[in-house]
């Protein structure tokens, strides 16, 4: 005898089935800390973010970390994806993090605060409209185009332009996923800064990237 089993176990992507709004939806057993977070956005499970922002739209897949970031709007985030790592101080005698965290281990009554200022100065920085692959990795200090595609298990240590698809370790570039005068008319039309009304009113029209780049492109050649 055979058995339909539609779903098993229950789902743990928090919202699964549910309507996104205005409030971010996010997992309860994500942790986040002095974050600002956008509308319509998802954050799957066991995620970690820290002094990070997360744009309107936006969503995570789960186990994803983001540390000392800036992520933009519409930005697809799969699982397993680690933005900004945390940098080890190999100029020091030892990369250890005792230097720093010097409490934890009894050699101060207070962490190095000058070392997580150095770590916060090396932010990340994601475009919009960004997709980032499975297990991928973003190296403190990069900043990814909009429109750009990072594929799965890449590890990024150079920015990455604007619609730009990087593979591989160290990730490099394959190819642009639009010609050059489509990416202008693009970034020149900013439809990620459109309000809710606008992007419901053209929905359709983003299904078709010519039609969408005649209509609303204020590029004009001669």
């Amino acid at each position: 005898m055979l058995f339909q089993i539609d779903t098993f176990p229950t789902p743990v992507r928090n919202g699964a089935g549910k309507r996104l709004g205005e409030q971010p939806s996010i997992h309860p057993t994500t942790s986040i800390r002095d974050c600002k977070i956008g509308s319509w956005t998802e954050i799957g499970p066991f995620n970690m973010l820290a002094e990070s922002s997360f744009d309107d739209y936006s969503y995570t897949s789960e186990y994803v970390d983001v540390i000392y970031s800036e992520i933009g709007k519409f930005c697809s985030i799969a699982r397993n994806v680690r933005i900004n790592p945390g940098n080890h101080p190999m100029h020091r005698v030892t990369q250890h993090h005792c230097t720093y965290r010097r409490a934890r281990f009894g050699f101060g009554e207070a962490d190095d605060a000058e070392f997580f200022a150095w770590r916060r100065a090396h932010k990340c920085v994601v475009g919009h409209d960004v997709w980032i692959g499975h297990g991928a990795v973003i190296l403190p200090g990069v900043t990814v185009g909009t429109g750009a595609v990072i594929g799965a298990g890449a590890v990024v240590s150079k920015d990455v332009e604007p619609y730009e698809i990087v593979v591989g370790v160290p990730a490099r570039p394959i190819r642009k996923r639009f010609p050059e005068e489509v990416i202008e008319a693009l970034l020149a039309i900013a439809w990620w800064d459109w309000d809710r009304a606008t992007i419901e009113e053209r929905f359709e029209d983003l299904m078709d990237t010519p039609r969408f780049v005649e209509k609303y492109s204020p590029v004009r050649r001669v």
